[in-house]
């Protein structure tokens, strides 16, 4: 792979990468060598001016994938640093910790097929057929899957919703 090639492939896909990863459990601590491992993967296979996005992303899953095995899922996952202040009000900061915080609790409690599913189709915007070429399913399968972490998403929504309004006295 040509040296501008792979700096093209690293900048584009570096977020998202980086992203999937968190979202899949990797904790914060370990997530530079994460990132960093995928992209020894991709800087391997060499040879190609792009390559296909559901590839790299599969390559995401699987360093996850070890993660986990290696530390054990039952570890508590440190939270990603917070997200820098964008200079918003003390209000608006809170809420996207809170947001952030209610995203981490509704993927950990999903099972790993549920959570790699909605992670790649709802986060990442892949296509059905790229995220069942991932996790190796028919796209039926990664419908299902995916129609019942919505399912869940919604009644987490609703839930926060309620406690919401509980504790603003409505």
């Amino acid at each position: 792979m040509a040296h501008g090639s792979f700096a093209s492939i690293y900048a584009r896909y570096y977020d998202g990468v980086r992203r999937t990863l968190a979202c899949l459990g990797v904790p914060a601590a370990a997530l530079d060598d994460a990132v960093q491992e995928v992209f020894v993967v991709v800087h391997r296979r060499g040879g190609l001016d792009e390559l296909p996005r559901a590839w790299i992303y599969g390559v995401a899953r699987r360093v996850a994938w070890r993660h986990h095995r290696s530390h054990g899922r039952s570890e508590r996952r440190e939270r990603e640093a917070p997200v820098p202040d964008d200079g918003g009000s003390p209000e608006a900061a809170l809420e996207r910790d809170e947001a952030v915080a209610f995203m981490n609790a509704f993927l950990d409690a999903l099972d790993d097929d549920q959570r790699t599913v909605f992670v790649l189709a709802e986060i990442e915007e892949l296509t059905a057929r790229e995220v069942a070429a991932i996790v190796g399913a028919s796209p039926n399968t990664v419908a299902s899957r995916l129609r019942l972490a919505r399912g869940k998403f919604a009644a987490a929504l609703a839930r926060r919703e309620q406690d919401q309004g509980v504790r603003r006295g409505r």
